[in-house]
Parts: structure tokens; sequence; C-alpha cells
């Protein structure tokens, strides 16, 4: 049993469990280990990781340790510099956690209260880690700028006060998005989006309002015939502003009466841009026409074979992989990317969050099932699989991780660290 360190008058004093395994696993300098925001260093759920294995051992790969005392919630995690971050809900506050490559709780630290909103308790947001500083923004609009080694406050505010935001009814998930110097959050409401001088949380600029509440996507950058945009999902559109200047280029309206969840990040490639919802939505591809610092996007595309509701997709080759939620029977599905054309659908593990890492797929079950898949056109071809220790509550929806030779799996209060590489 090890108790969390105290750096900061914040800090919650908790107890951590943390089963590690006789194997060590040693970290060159060259090889730290870096995952700084949500869904990776670019958002698309894409590892750089090599060296992986191909196929796992029964009863699946080592579980090198389990953390627990990181608090309810949906959160992923991010690392950097050796350290590794998440929030949680714990006793009636989001708190975020600091911990080192062992699992060990550095520091603790509260930022607003949990959520008790729609939907399942627990955090939503993942941290952004940016250089010595870590954002978060909770379910509640508190938008915070920490010391990552220490956890010391530095600024915070409410999003939704200062920006008039209007958040979702399950409360705000995005992840903030570091842009250079700027750090880009969407409250929604009176201004869809708003950049802020990361070091100081001062506004440089705010985008008109879209009309609508946020959504529950994060933000991501794309660039195109030299104009630099941010895109993200609102309550029911695809959303394009000018990087530089918060204009607001286009709204594209896509979204599901029933339940109004845009929760999946866009993936941006070569001047298109592809999104998906859930509850029968289906996927859309569109063309970006750019006009000097002015642009509109055009459909090339649509199908309702992959209605992807917050596990994420992953574009590969060509080919853009995830799984459905209420059409073709939540199957995962493959479509081409150039024509939206449905290549296979299958059952695999179930459906739920994906990530891709050398050459295959990292698929996780709503129900704690781990799959190894090939990524091909040809067939959805799970290779192993394994189920993750009962002991957290609720479907398991945080998105997987795969950085440092090592698979990161949260599943509320417990997060798993297995040792993926090859031998």
């Amino acid at each position: 049993m090890h108790t969390a360190l105290k750096p900061a008058t914040l800090l919650i004093s908790l107890f951590v469990l943390i089963g590690l395994s006789s194997s060590s696993f040693p970290l060159a300098a060259a090889d730290t280990p870096f995952w700084p925001r949500f869904d990776g260093p670019n958002g698309d759920r894409i590892s750089t990781e090599t060296g992986l294995m191909k196929k796992w051992p029964e009863p699946g790969p080592n579980l090198l340790w389990t953390a627990k005392g990181i608090g309810q919630g949906f959160a992923s995690v991010t690392i950097a510099d050796g350290w590794i971050y998440t929030a949680g809900d714990v006793d009636g506050a989001n708190v975020i956690t600091a911990m080192n490559m062992d699992g060990r709780i550095q520091w603790q630290i509260k930022n607003g209260t949990s959520w008790t909103g729609s939907g399942p308790g627990g955090a939503r947001g993942t941290p952004t880690v940016d250089g010595d500083r870590l954002y978060h923004e909770n379910a509640h609009d508190q938008l915070v700028c920490l010391d990552a080694r220490s956890g010391e406050k530095i600024w915070g505010f409410d999003i939704g006060s200062e920006f008039q935001g209007r958040r979702g009814g399950y409360g705000r998930a995005e992840s903030a998005l570091i842009d250079g110097d700027r750090l880009i959050c969407c409250p929604g409401g009176a201004h869809a989006m708003a950049a802020l001088d990361k070091k100081t949380g001062q506004t440089v600029w705010k985008s008109p309002s879209a009309g609508e509440p946020a959504g529950y996507a994060s933000p991501i950058v794309a660039e195109y015939q030299g104009l630099r945009m941010i895109l993200t999902m609102s309550q029911k559109s695809l959303i394009g502003v000018n990087a530089d200047t918060g204009d607001l280029l286009w709204r594209f309206e896509h979204y599901t009466p029933r339940y109004v969840a845009n929760c999946v990040t866009p993936i941006y490639h070569d001047g298109r841009i592809f999104i998906s919802g859930g509850y029968g939505r289906g996927s859309v591809l569109l063309e970006i026409r750019v006009d000097g610092q002015k642009a509109a996007v055009e459909p090339v595309w649509r199908t309702e074979n992959l209605d992807n509701r917050h596990g994420g997709v992953v574009l590969q080759n060509g080919y853009v992989y995830g799984a459905s939620h209420s059409n073709n029977n939540a199957k995962w599905v493959c479509l081409d990317w150039k024509t939206g054309q449905m290549m296979h659908a299958e059952r695999g593990v179930g459906q739920g969050a994906l990530v891709f890492a050398d050459g295959m797929l990292y698929t996780l079950s709503e129900r704690r099932t781990v799959g190894l898949v090939e990524a091909t056109s040809t067939g959805h071809v799970v290779i192993s699989q394994f189920k993750i220790p009962e002991g957290g509550e609720g479907p398991t929806w945080a998105h997987p991780v795969v950085c440092g030779g090592r698979l990161y799996i949260r599943h509320a209060d417990h997060l798993y660290a297995y040792d993926v590489r090859a031998r």
C-alpha cells in the first residue's frame, strides 16, 4: 500500500493499492513515452510505437501493475516526461492524478466538483500536457492550468461564465488543444471556440457563436492550401474556425435528434474531413474548399454503415476503421476513405474504442474484452484477445493507449498497464 505524496495544498490524501509484477520496465531517456493529449500527439488514435507483439500469449499480455484510487470516470491517460496523468471523481470532487511509471500516485489535486448530471457519473475530459504544464477541463466548465510536476495551480477559470458558454447535457468532455502558444477550448453558446495564451490564460480571440452548445469531441488542427483551421464537433454540427483569427469558417449540420450527442473527434487528411455519429446517424466525408482566409465544406459521400458513438475511428492506408453503434448490429466496420464503400463488418470483441499501433488495431469492448486485430481491408481478424480483471464499475468507455511498449486501459477507478513489447 502506497500513500499519495503531498506537494500542493489542494492535494487530497488517498491511499492507493498498487499491484506490481516482478518484472521491471526500464526506460532509456531517448525512449521516454510521449502521449501528451487525448488520443495521442495528433489526436488521431495512432501510436508511433514499433517492436510490439503480433500475438498475445494466453491469457493475455503480462499485467505489469494495477493502480487504484484514481476515481470514477472515463478520462483516458496522458503520458509525458516519465509521468502518467488522468482524472476521476472522488468523494464529490473532480480530481486530477499524477503517477510515476510504476503506477504510484505522486499527487492528486481537486478541480471542482464531481459530475452528478445526466449520463453515468465520473470524469469526462482527459488532461493535456505541454512542457511543464498540465491543462484540464472538468465536466462543469472549470479549466485549470497546473504545474505538471508539483500540481500547483498556475491559473484557471470557468469557461462557461467567461465566454457565456453552453455545454451539452452530459457535461463538458473535451480535452484542451495546444496550438503553439495558444490553448484552444470550445465553450459553445455565445462563442463556439476560444483561444487563450497558454501561459497566462488571457483571451487571444473568441469565435462567433455556432448557434448551439458545445459537443463532446476534442478539437484538432488542420492546415490546407495555406489556411490553418481548428475543427471540432459542436452539439449538432462540424465547425471549422480560422486558427489565426477565430473567424467561423463553416457549420455543417450532423446529428441525431434522439440524443444530440456528437462525441467523435473528426479525422482530417489531405483536404478532407471524416465525421461520424452514433444512434444511427452514420458518417460523412467532406471536402474543404479554401478561398484565401475563408473556407467551406462539401460532402463527398455519406453512409449509414458506420455510426460510431464515442469509441473513435482510425484512418490507415486509405481505410477507416471503427465500431458501429446502432447500425450494422454494432459491428466493427472498415470503409474505403475515398468512396465510402464498406469493405467488411464483423463482430470482433464487441463495439467499443480503439487505437492503432505497429500495424495492429487494439480494440476495447464496452464489456472489458481487449482484441488485437490485423488492420486490413479484407476482414476483421482477431489474432488474440483477453479480458481485463473485474473490479471497475460500468462500461469500459475510456480510450486505450499504446505508449512506451505498454497498453494502458482505464476502467472506472482502476488503471491497468500491460507489457506488449515483442520478445
